[in-house]
Order: structure tokens, then C-alpha cells, then sequence
């Protein structure tokens, strides 16, 4: 929107004004675009080299994974410096177009590549830690809307089992009546879990094909 562009020539007038520049520059709408996205950068959050590498594989596992699946929007920017509340790293990626409509396909492989933060964390140190949190919860929101929204589950049918909520004033509006059984809430719940673990196994057989990439791709990011 126009609000949002102003916004961003706000943010870059100022990053240009904090290094005394004369104009503003691609950088500084690139810096700007990162804040907006990812919040303030948080240099005074020191982590342990333990965390460092851990983040440094985790990020890279994302965009190795964006990298590798067709399709998916190109990668833009991998950063291990904390930004905003709690990330501690992030993965941008540059849409080339605006889209309205998506396929399965193209939903299970955006799953693929929330995932492929977690699935890296496998393949290099053989356990898991909470920095996929906020990807578990995108991915598992997307995995539900196939099944629920946009009746894609071959078994659940061409059925809308759970409508968009519609927000007012930030607050999602309650729902009393799921309008279907406890049967049909474990058909879901099983089709879902499903989906996301075939994604899953589809994104650590990917990666565990590139593990040397990975590798290598995290100790440059370090």
C-alpha cells in the first residue's frame, strides 16, 4: 500500500541520515526492508559459539531448501545477527510476483522450506532445538488450511471444514460451532499430521543429499 512504501522511505531516509549520506541508497532500502521485516537488529545479544553454529545451520537449512525446490521465491539474504523479539537468526526471500493462487504442490513445497531449518538441525547434530518454533507454527498453519480450507485431502473431500476468522481490531473472532463430529476432527487432525510428516521426510532427504553444502554453506555464514 502507499502507507507501507512511505514507511519504508521513511526508514531508509533515516538509516541514509545515521551514516551522514548525502542520499539514499539501495542499501539503506535494503536495511530498511530487513527492519521492517525482522525488527531492530540486536547486536548486544551475545550468544554461545554452541548457539551461533546451531543458528548458522538452522538458517541455511532454510535457504538451501528454498534454494534447491522449483518454484520458490529466490533467496535474498541468510543473517545469523539477532533481530527484532526473538529471532536469533532469519532467512529473507524476494517474491518476483504477486500471487493470488496456489496449488497443493506449491503449498507443500513452502512447508518444505519452514521446515528445512529443523531438518538441518537433524542431519548436523542429531537432535533438535526451540528455534523452530515460529516455523512449526506457520508450517502447521499451512498444513491445516489444506485440509480444512481449501479441500485438497483426497479422504476429507471438497469440504470447507473451518472458514478464514475475521479479525476486528486485532481480536480473532470466537468460534462456538466447529460444525463437524469428533470423528471428522480426528480424520483432520490425522490428515494434517500426515502432510507434515511426509514433508518432513521429503525436506531431510533433500537436505541430507546437500549435507556437504550445508556444511559449508554455515561455516561461510560464521
Amino acid at each position: 500500500t502507499g502507507a507501507e512504501l512511505a514507511n519504508l522511505c521513511n526508514e531508509a531516509a533515516l538509516a541514509a541520515t545515521r551514516r551522514n549520506a548525502e542520499a539514499v541508497t539501495l542499501a539503506d532500502f535494503t536495511g530498511a526492508i530487513e527492519r521492517i521485516v525482522a525488527g531492530l537488529e540486536k547486536r548486544s545479544r551475545v550468544l554461545t559459539p554452541l548457539e551461533r553454529e546451531t543458528v548458522a545451520h538452522h538458517e541455511m537449512g532454510h535457504a538451501i531448501a528454498a534454494m534447491a525446490l522449483p518454484g520458490s521465491d529466490p533467496v535474498h539474504k541468510v543473517s545469523i545477527i539477532p533481530r527484532g523479539v526473538g529471532a536469533l537468526g532469519y532467512t529473507i526471500q524476494r517474491p518476483t510476483e504477486e500471487r493470488y493462487l496456489m496449488t497443493r504442490a506449491e503449498l507443500e513445497r513452502r512447508m518444505m522450506v519452514l521446515l528445512g531449518g529443523r531438518a538441518a538441525e537433524e542431519i548436523i547434530y542429531g537432535h533438535f532445538s526451540t528455534g523452530a518454533a515460529d516455523d512449526l507454527q506457520r508450517m502447521s498453519q499451512l498444513a491445516r488450511a489444506i485440509v480444512t480450507r481449501y479441500g485438497m485431502d483426497d479422504d476429507l473431500g471438497h469440504v470447507v471444514y473451518e472458514k478464514e476468522q475475521s479479525n476486528f481490531l486485532g481480536q480473532a473472532a470466537p468460534q462456538f460451532d466447529k460444525g463437524y463430529s469428533e470423528a471428522t476432527a480426528r480424520e483432520i487432525d490425522l490428515a494434517v499430521r500426515a502432510i507434515v510428516q511426509d514433508g518432513y521426510r521429503r525436506t531431510l532427504a533433500l537436505l541430507r543429499a546437500r549435507e556437504a553444502l550445508l556444511r559449508e554453506s554455515a561455516a561461510e555464514l560464521l
